[in-house]
């Protein structure tokens, strides 16, 4: 069986051609990617938080102000195990920790 002039002859796309395609797939598929990275950094990253922890637990602390981010201060603690803590900024020991540290920083 014969194949129909038309299938033979169809037109490819200049090099030009698909090279813009390529581009403008590429062009979209990055800034998809922005777009996640962006989603899912605004937001907070605290859902439960802990009254306090000894001190001799904590390697650092991380605070974080309210922003477009999150409405609510975050205080999330490193311990020395590695493990990721979020404490509740507004509890005596958390303050008391806080202070703590900061104090220790400007004792010179």
């Amino acid at each position: 069986m014969a194949r129909t002039a038309t299938a033979a002859a169809a037109p490819r796309a200049p090099g030009f051609l698909r090279a813009a395609l390529l581009l403008l797939l590429l062009v979209a598929a990055c800034r998809q990617a922005a777009e996640e990275n962006v989603v899912t950094e605004l937001r907070c990253q605290c859902l439960e938080t802990m009254k306090g922890i000894h001190p001799r637990y904590i390697q650092s602390v991380k605070v974080t102000s309210p922003g477009p981010h999150c409405d609510r201060t975050e205080v999330i603690a490193t311990l020395k195990n590695g493990q990721k803590v979020c404490l509740n900024p507004e509890s005596p020991l958390v303050k008391k920790i806080l202070d703590k540290l900061l104090n220790k920083g400007n004792t010179n």
